[in-house]
């Protein structure tokens, strides 16, 4: 009776793996830094296959890789290369014609804001897993809600995003322009003044969401290279590769965690908050949980271990700060409930990471 219901477990579990996979990337950004690895002299074989990936794989530009295997291998690859911000850096290098047929539809366009407005509809094309949307009610607004994936698990590919955002906005318009705000969900406890420069205002971490935020006037901007006939070939195109790509939703746990990472620091990180954010009830978000292999419970305390691990990073970060962070009022509580999860406390784990 044991083995059958691991054996249902397991199934479980490679059931939902299967149904993460499926959101897919064109593997642009694990490219370069692929190629930033080889010219660093890294043996990057280990790397790969630790990530879910292959050679053939990264070796193709016209082959997608799932968008967790893309995170999974800039995670990998700023580790080795030393690279806290590799994401920030790749977006640097790059030239934006690289981007392909988005960065036609985007230059041809009219304005600014009809040039983002078609980011957000097409870029699911680049990266299934990664949802843009455009308001431009005051001011111009671009934020980005992972789908599909974990969004505590990316540093790299979002900062990537939010610097390559800043340059096509630079380029487009033949302007210096800057956002008024940088927000992003992860924490940092600095980030290096050339890098800020980069931005031109303010960057905030551990924010309740990623966004970027232009002025209001940015709106009318005229894109010089305006081209009417050109936009409306390049859209059709794009519509086309939409209508062929079913676009995958993504599992329960994922979005779970996506919901309840931001709730953790304010203790309402609950099934029945998340399951109002998710639009069902909890008793079907139990359900569906189960149908992966995996408890609200479980998926609450895994993603409270991984943040852990990360913060521990963070020297500005002290314990009791970390615990707060996590949803734990009193360090003792968080130093208990590492102990279960870990087998050591804070300070012990915290040490090893340095």
């Amino acid at each position: 009776m044991a083995k059958r219901f691991d054996r249902g477990n397991q199934t479980k579990r490679h059931r939902s793996a299967r149904v993460t996979s499926l959101v897919t990337a064109n593997g642009g950004i694990a490219r370069a830094a692929y190629a930033r690895a080889l010219s660093a002299g890294l043996a990057v074989g280990a790397l790969l296959k630790n990530a879910g990936l292959t050679p053939a794989q990264i070796g193709k530009p016209d082959v997608r890789i799932p968008v967790r295997s893309q995170v999974k291998f800039l995670n990998e690859m700023a580790a080795h290369l030393n690279d806290e911000f590799l994401g920030i850096h790749l977006a640097q290098s790059i030239d934006l014609r690289e981007l392909g047929l988005i960065y036609y539809v985007l230059a041809s366009s009219e304005d600014l804001q009809n040039a983002l407005m078609r980011l957000a509809r097409y870029s699911a094309i680049h990266n299934e897993g990664v949802n843009i949307r455009f308001s431009g009610r005051q001011d111009i607004s671009i934020s980005f809600e992972y789908v599909g994936v974990v969004r505590t698990s990316d540093r790299h590919q979002i900062e990537f995003f939010v610097a390559i955002l800043v340059r096509l906005c630079r380029q487009l318009t033949g302007r210096n322009l800057s956002p008024l705000h940088v927000r992003l969900t992860h924490r940092r406890s600095e980030m290096p003044s050339e890098l800020k420069t980069l931005f031109g205002c303010p960057v905030e971490f551990g924010s309740p969401m990623d966004q970027v935020i232009f002025p209001p006037d940015a709106k009318e901007l005229a894109l010089p290279n305006a081209d009417p006939y050109l936009n409306r070939m390049m859209q059709q195109y794009c519509e086309n590769i939409l209508s062929m790509r079913r676009i995958k939703a993504g599992d329960w746990r994922s979005k779970v965690e996506n919901v309840i990472a931001p709730l953790l620091p304010h203790g309402e990180a609950t099934i029945e908050n998340a399951a109002r954010r998710l639009g069902v009830s909890h008793r079907t978000l139990a359900r569906r949980l189960n149908q992966e292999g995996v408890s609200f419970v479980n998926v609450l305390q895994e993603l409270r271990l991984r943040l852990a691990k990360q913060y521990f990073r963070e020297p500005a970060l002290s314990i009791a700060q970390i615990g707060w962070l996590l949803g734990y009022r009193e360090q003792g509580a968080f130093s208990h409930a590492f102990r279960r999860w870990a087998g050591c406390s804070p300070r012990t784990a915290r040490s090893k990471c340095g």
